[in-house]
């Protein structure tokens, strides 16, 4: 992890803030804290950030509305992981449908969140270096693990740094069926709970770049009771 690494924390709860700034800030984070949505789009105006903590629960914003503008708007596509006191497995699925990379159920261990983000950035810092794979092609598809580009035709899609990782994950093994512990392993380095949702809702995501019918794919095929496999050449 560069140290340094720009982070935005958005939490209007000033008391979990002012444990985790210093906190990530010794651990080599260089940590900006908003603490609601309108300081957070203040913060994000002429700032650039490797990644953003967001609370789901922000008094003066949905935080869901807040990742939203953030994909929007945020042309440097900063990694997004969600906090959030919310219980209910459909806020974390519409969250990672909007475009957030992972998310951290409150209460927290603050060494678990800090292990996410430097998973994440780990990720990030080696997207920078040079790359020399060539590009991943299935028909009309095209994965550039240089640029970390996804082209479909003419057509640039539209993918989370998450999402692209998690298709080059499946490209580079096209053919073998992965389970979902396997993704989560190659992803996150970590073990993968069942009732987790967070690799089927990605995947649903990347369906929707990357085929052209995402009802009937033929790219990411789904093993059922298994896993996916990538198939290099579409039906």
């Amino acid at each position: 992890m560069v140290r340094n690494t720009p982070v935005l924390l958005i939490e209007d709860d000033l008391r979990l803030a002012q444990m985790l700034v210093p906190y990530l800030t010794q651990h080599g984070l260089s940590v900006m804290h908003a603490s609601s949505a309108q300081e957070a789009y203040a913060a994000l105006n002429g700032n650039s950030f490797a990644l953003i903590l967001l609370d789901l629960m922000l008094n003066d914003a949905d935080g869901l509305d807040v990742c939203r503008y953030i994909r929007t708007v945020c042309t440097d596509d900063p990694a997004i992981i969600m906090v959030t006191g919310r219980g209910e497995p459909t806020d974390r699925i519409i969250g990672l449908e909007l475009g957030a990379d992972d998310y951290m159920p409150k209460p927290f261990e603050p060494r678990e969140l800090l292990a996410r983000i430097r998973a994440i950035l780990r990720r990030v810092l080696k997207a920078t270096r040079p790359n020399v794979e060539p590009p991943i092609r299935s028909g009309a598809l095209e994965i550039n693990p240089a640029a970390r580009t996804v082209t479909l035709g003419q057509q640039s899609c539209a993918l989370t740094s998450m999402q692209f990782d998690l298709l080059l994950t499946l490209a580079r093994n096209a053919g073998r069926v992965m389970n979902r512990e396997q993704l989560w392993q190659a992803l996150r380095g970590e073990s993968y709970e069942s009732f987790d949702r967070a690799i089927d809702v990605h995947i649903g995501r990347i369906r929707q770049a990357i085929e052209e019918d995402p009802r009937v794919p033929t790219r990411i095929i789904t093993v059922r009771g298994i896993g996916y496999v990538f198939s290099r050449l579409p039906l």
